[in-house]
């Protein structure tokens, strides 16, 4: 079992900045692949951001690329999303997740079996 936390998120001005973090614990080692992922009322759960093991490998959705960035601090077993040039449109609840295999696209949240329970980014026009 991978348990999630995160942290980090509020209510900030269009153009502003945040930095999500995920804390994770537990069985650890079983996690190839940490994603952030993020929910508005009556939309579906998107995928955001991905990063591999190791970092060696991100992926973003495009309506985030060169504003967002994750990382990872595998000392720490924590996982971050830095998130800049906000945009109203960026306003949802925010989730990590974990997957322990690879396999499926990594911005499908079907293929991820461990979720935190979730941070509220609010953006401001």
């Amino acid at each position: 079992q991978v348990q999630l936390v995160e942290s980090g998120g509020g209510s900030v001005q269009a153009g502003g900045s945040l930095r999500l973090s995920c804390a994770a614990s537990g069985d650890t080692y079983s996690s190839n692949c940490l994603g952030w992922f993020r929910q508005a009322p009556g939309k579906e759960r998107e995928g955001v951001a991905a990063i591999y093991t190791g970092g060696r490998r991100t992926d973003y959705a495009d309506s985030v690329k060169g504003r967002f960035t994750i990382s990872q601090d595998n000392a720490k077993n924590t996982l971050y999303l830095e998130m800049n040039s906000l945009k109203p449109e960026d306003t949802a609840m925010y989730y990590c997740a974990a997957k322990t295999v690879y396999g499926g696209a990594w911005y499908r949240a079907a293929t991820y079996k461990y979720w935190g329970q979730g941070t509220q980014v609010t953006v401001s026009s």
